[in-house]
C-alpha cells in the first residue's frame, strides 16, 4: 500500500499560528536552562563526593518526554488554526478502457520475448490490481479498432480477454481513442449519472490507418475523457518480414501529443519492468481522487499520541510526568 501525504496545505485561521512563538520560547527556554544546570550542580558540591553518590546521568533520555512535549505542543497549535490539504482518497466507482496496440509491429523482440507479450502480461497485472467496483474494459486496435470487451465489473474476463489477443495489421490509434469513448460513454448512459473515466492506451508507433488522431482526440475532450498514453517499445526495435528487417521506432512525439491535449498523463517504456512501473503508476492515479480535507482532527489525534508518549516515557525512566 502506498502513502500519500497530505498537499496545497491552508490554513482558515492563520493567525493563531503566532502560539507557535510561544512555543518556540518554551522550547528555548528548557535549553538554555539545560546548559545551566552542569553549573548549580557543580557549584556548591565536591565533584568527586557528588561522583560517587549520584546514580548514572540518564544522559539523551532526559531530553525524550521535553522533545515529545513540545512537539504536541506544535501539533495541537497547527491544528488549532484549522489546517485544510489536499488528500489522495480511493475512488468508489469508474471505468477505464484498457487499449492495447496489437498491429505487426508488436512482434518485434527488443522488449522480451516480444513487444505483444510482454504488454498483455502487464495489462492483465494493472487490470487485476484495479478497485473490484471499477468497469474495465478493453479495446484492440491495428488496422482497425475493436472494443474486444465492454465495460463491466468482472475483471477475470477481461484479463482473459487480453490474454486471447493476436496480431494485426496497421496501427489506428484515432479509431481506437473513439473506440475507447464510445465504450465509456456507454457506462453513463446506463448509469444515467456522470462515471469518472479515463482510457490507457499502449502503442509502439504512430497512426497509419483510420481518422486522425487529432479527430478521436477531440471526441475524448468532448466526453471529458483524458487519454493516458504510453509509448512503448524501443527505437532499435525491428519486424522480420520475408528475411527483411523492418525498423519499428516508437512515435513518442504523437503520443505524448495526445494525452497532452486530453488532459492525460504521457508514459514511455522501453522494457517489461518499465512497463509494470508505467501501470503501476497510472494505477495509483485512477485509482484514487484528490479531496480538500480538514486536517485539524489528524493532528489532534497526532498530538495526542505524542503526550501519550511523553508521558510514557517520563514514567518509564524517571518515574514522574513531563
Amino acid at each position: 500500500m502506498s502513502l500519500h501525504l497530505p498537499t496545497h496545505w491552508s490554513f482558515d485561521a492563520p493567525w493563531r499560528l503566532l502560539l507557535l512563538l510561544a512555543v518556540t520560547t518554551l522550547a528555548a527556554a528548557y535549553v538554555v536552562l539545560q546548559r545551566r544546570r552542569p553549573v548549580f550542580e557543580t557549584r556548591f558540591a565536591d565533584v568527586d563526593l557528588l561522583a560517587s553518590v549520584m546514580p548514572r546521568r540518564p544522559g539523551w533520555r532526559r531530553h525524550v518526554p521535553a522533545g515529545l512535549l513540545v512537539l504536541t505542543l506544535v501539533a495541537l497549535t497547527t491544528g488549532f488554526a484549522r489546517p485544510q490539504a489536499d488528500v489522495r482518497v480511493p475512488r468508489e466507482k469508474a471505468t477505464i478502457i484498457v487499449t492495447l496496440d496489437t498491429s505487426g509491429s508488436m512482434m518485434a523482440t527488443d522488449v522480451s520475448p516480444d513487444r505483444l507479450t510482454a504488454a498483455k502480461t502487464a495489462a492483465v497485472r494493472f487490470v487485476r490490481s484495479l478497485p473490484k467496483t471499477f468497469d474495465v474494459g478493453l479495446v484492440s486496435f491495428s488496422s482497425s479498432a475493436v472494443v474486444v470487451q465492454s465495460p463491466t465489473p468482472d475483471h477475470a474476463t477481461v484479463e482473459q480477454s487480453i490474454r486471447d489477443l493476436g496480431l494485426g495489421g496497421g496501427t489506428a490509434i484515432g479509431d481506437a481513442v473513439a473506440a475507447g469513448v464510445a465504450a465509456a460513454r456507454s457506462v453513463a448512459a446506463a448509469a444515467q449519472t456522470a462515471v469518472p473515466s479515463r482510457i490507457v492506451l499502449l502503442s509502439d508507433g504512430g497512426n497509419t490507418v483510420g481518422q486522425s488522431v487529432a479527430s478521436g482526440a477531440e471526441q475524448a475532450i468532448a466526453a471529458g475523457i483524458p487519454v493516458s498514453t504510453i509509448a512503448y517499445g524501443t527505437d532499435a526495435g525491428f519486424v522480420d518480414v520475408r528475411g527483411r528487417q523492418i525498423p519499428v521506432p516508437v512515435d513518442t512525439a504523437a503520443l505524448a501529443d495526445l494525452a497532452s491535449t486530453t488532459g492525460g498523463t504521457a508514459y514511455t517504456a522501453a522494457s517489461s519492468s518499465q512497463l509494470k512501473n508505467v501501470y503501476d503508476d497510472i494505477g495509483k492515479q485512477v485509482g484514487t481522487r484528490i479531496q480538500r480535507q480538514s486536517m485539524a482532527v489528524a493532528l489532534t489525534g497526532l498530538a495526542l499520541l505524542l503526550g501519550l508518549a511523553a508521558g510514557a516515557a517520563s514514567l518509564v525512566w524517571f518515574r514522574a510526568l513531563p
